[in-house]
């Protein structure tokens, strides 16, 4: 049995030494895999660079939507995720235990607000982009809050956690076809856009990192 190769280069899994007419067949089709691959890549970043219609989204996610500049909300992710790793580098185990205020969130209790919130928006993209039709019910993060004793999780752990759950979301939309990217669903009684959702998870972060930098450090 003749090993099939997927591309140009492993043809040399085909058995005999000079290229024949089998060997150039398979050649061709590998090309023409290839082609294929360059249209299909293309099509995905050009509907994956745009940004979101008012329809697309709430006007509550749409504060998070207008803090990311461009188009192109999966390179956004991607620079943010140094971005932040570096910001919470420089924060101490005692320094993350800081509120502002009293009545509000520890700098802990807002990062693992940041990768809990982020699952949901990433679980929300790719509820839509598989295209499945039952709605969704919306998040209460103060729920969700209060039920993790963040603060007795150490700073390095919620930091390490935040970048695993950034590094996921990238590779989910990194990897959506592209008629994904345009397909809508309901979430809480609200139309969504897989598009729209890929905004606010970098907008999202971007809100707490102002806020980090502003009122915490």
């Amino acid at each position: 049995m003749v090993n099939v190769p997927r591309f140009p280069h492993d043809l040399e899994a085909l058995p005999g030494g000079r290229p024949d007419k089998q060997r150039r067949r398979y050649a061709l089709g590998a090309m023409k895999r290839f082609r294929q691959f360059d249209v299909d890549w293309m099509v995905t970043l050009r509907i994956m660079k745009g940004r979101p219609a008012p329809e697309d989204a709430t006007p509550r996610s749409y504060n998070y939507i207008s803090l990311i500049e461009g188009d192109d909300c999966l390179a956004a992710m991607t620079a943010q995720l140094n971005q932040a790793i570096s910001l919470f580098a420089g924060i101490s185990e005692e320094k993350s235990l800081h509120r502002y205020s009293a009545e509000k969130w520890s700098i802990r209790q807002m990062l693992n607000h940041v990768a809990d919130s982020e699952r949901v928006f990433a679980f929300r993209a790719l509820w839509l982009a598989r295209g499945i039709d039952a709605s969704l019910p919306g998040f209460n993060p103060e729920i969700a809050a209060s039920a993790i004793h963040s603060d007795r999780i150490p700073w390095k752990a919620h930091v390490e956690e935040f970048r695993h759950v950034r590094q996921a979301s990238i590779d989910l939309f990194r990897n959506l076809p592209a008629d994904a990217w345009t397909r809508r669903g309901t979430i809480g009684n609200s139309s969504f856009t897989v598009l729209a959702l890929g905004f606010v998870v970098s907008g999202h972060l971007e809100h707490h990192m102002r806020i980090l930098r502003e009122r915490y450090l």
